[in-house]
């Protein structure tokens, strides 16, 4: 068995091995005697750790205990005021905030308005893929140390809920090292900024190996370190373990004390062990199909002088063929919801009529083919994530393509390469889950389903098939500007309905995800499945 010193190699071997170390020193970081380590073991690890580069769940859940934001989100997951005490809207177009005094970054630097403003224009420059997290943000301006004006170029209501996903970086150690623009993350940039942080939050990575370790301690000038929500943890050694059983295994021999995506076919026997505490919740994220819409002819495909996948009868054959029943209880072990919608009922502008799944049915769907043009099938290679439960659910949809002649090779990539693969559009049909940290459609309509535009507006940032509708793109400006929320939700539903009738992509369902944890062990799942190490306990 793999163990815990097998994958903490010493450090002249990582070296030796070509493997980059970072160990960073902080004063007053010593380790008091009732300290309570967390060791968490995970199938992959973040790819970046600059704030506003590549927007992914795994870097999120690591980078969401470093950075903060100007407002956070209790245990109930309800907006409560963070790094901002308080705000206002002189009027629609300006919001004003307070900041907390007397908070301090990881290298004792202190919390400014101009580290607002920085980190706002870092946020909006090209290489930032947290652009919607900034919805309607023209800039900001510094009032005060203390006081912040942003600025919006329209109406956004909901602009809390999209910042919340905004993390805060020191202007001063940016400038020191060199670190103004944010990582070109799908060029493999490597800056100081993707190897290092500096933020507010409640933990410091002070060591980084990647594929071997990652380490944070608690951050002892935390500014919120007396909240009743804190747990114990003062220590988090997160650990890859890409294999399932391995990592199982570390879990119930007790070498690890956490894991947050425990294999589906594994739930009943850690259900059953007196060792093991499950946490279950709904994660606020759909699994989907999607389509290279802009080629005249793919590049993965035998299907040579025309794209299959601009018509919509061969979208709507693929739409009737999955059987998202069988995903659920063969491939998720009951652990889905299958769905009709991009987003999740936890989001703003969710609409029942609109998660309504096309009825499984193989024979509509070959009739449809053969309407296209195609009732001999084709060939087509489906690009997936080496993450489970992606490359299980790959492995599925081929043989329920190949009961409509659809003959999919599944390719499985690592997550490093995958998604700066799509990122440059190299695909013709993929699989991908998409998760809202916003709790509003419209960063995920925005970012799926607008048009691409390669610019500061963050339209159509995750658009890597490149649908593209006009009455889709009218119907999310609107969504966007739109000031009374009864009006706003409505066109959301439109911009859903609209989905259904287009399937620019072929949601499959929403995960209902667990974690395994030591025996006693307390922590809060919430709906971004985010670990906030806080407010985690062990026994």
């Amino acid at each position: 068995m793999l163990t815990l010193k097998t994958l903490c190699r010493d450090c002249n071997a990582c070296f030796a091995s070509g493997i980059v170390m970072l160990v960073i020193a902080f004063s007053a970081l010593a380790i008091p005697a009732h300290a309570k380590p967390l060791r968490y073991a995970t199938q992959d690890e973040p790819q970046t750790l600059d704030p506003h580069s590549a927007n992914l769940a795994v870097t999120n859940r690591l980078l969401g205990n470093v950075y903060e934001g100007l407002v956070g989100r209790d245990k109930d997951f309800k907006l409560v005021p963070w790094l901002a005490v308080s705000w206002t809207q002189p009027d629609v177009k300006t919001w004003r905030f307070k900041l907390r005094p007397s908070v301090k970054f990881h290298d004792g630097a202190p919390f400014t308005a101009d580290d607002v403003v920085f980190s706002v224009e870092r946020g909006l420059s090209a290489n930032s893929q947290m652009k919607a997290s900034l919805q309607g943000v023209a800039s900001a301006k510094k009032i005060d140390d203390l006081t912040v004006d942003v600025l919006m170029k329209e109406p956004n209501p909901v602009l809390l809920n999209h910042i919340f996903f905004f993390r805060i970086m020191s202007k001063s150690w940016a400038v020191k090292n060199n670190a103004l623009t944010p990582q070109n993350y799908k060029d493999k940039e490597d800056t100081f900024a993707s190897r290092n942080t500096n933020g507010t939050g409640p933990f410091m990575v002070t060591v980084r190996q990647p594929d071997v370790k990652t380490e944070l301690v608690e951050n002892p000038n935390w500014w919120n370190k007396s909240s009743p929500e804190k747990g114990n943890i003062t220590k988090v050694t997160l650990l890859p373990i890409k294999n399932n059983a391995t990592r199982l295994a570390a879990l119930l021999s007790g070498e690890v004390d956490f894991v947050n995506d425990p294999p589906s076919q594994d739930m009943a026997r850690l259900a059953s062990s007196p060792n093991i505490t499950m946490i279950k919740g709904a994660e606020s994220r759909v699994q989907y199909l999607a389509f290279d819409q802009n080629r005249d002819e793919l590049l993965y495909s035998n299907v040579r002088g025309k794209n299959p996948f601009k018509d919509i009868r061969v979208r709507q054959a693929i739409a009737h063929a999955i059987d998202a029943e069988t995903i659920k209880t063969k491939v998720m072990r009951g652990l889905s919801r299958p769905t009709a919608t991009i987003i999740t009922p936890v989001d703003q502008g969710y609409s029942k009529d609109a998660d309504v799944r096309p009825a499984y049915n193989i024979e509509r769907a070959k009739a449809l083919l053969t309407e296209a043009g195609y009732p001999n099938g084709f060939e087509v290679t489906l690009d997936c994530g080496s993450v489970q439960p992606a490359a299980d659910i790959c492995q599925a949809i081929a043989p329920m393509m190949a009961r409509i002649n659809i003959k999919v090779t599944p390719n499985i990539v690592p997550t490093a390469n995958y998604f700066q693969k799509i990122q440059k559009f190299d695909t013709s049909f993929y699989l991908l889950s998409w998760s809202s940290p916003t709790s509003d459609a419209l960063y995920t309509l925005q970012s799926l389903l607008r048009t691409y535009s390669g610019d500061s507006t963050g339209n159509g940032d995750s658009n890597y098939g490149r649908y593209s509708n006009t009455k889709m793109d009218s119907l999310i400006d609107k969504i966007r500007v739109e000031n009374e929320l009864k009006k706003r939700d409505e066109f959301i539903r439109e911009a859903l309905l609209l989905a259904n009738a287009e399937l620019p992509v072929v949601p499959i369902h929403q995960q209902l995800w667990p974690w395994a944890m030591r025996k006693g062990s307390t922590a809060i799942l919430p709906p971004n499945n985010v670990p906030y190490f806080f407010r985690f306990s062990l026994k």
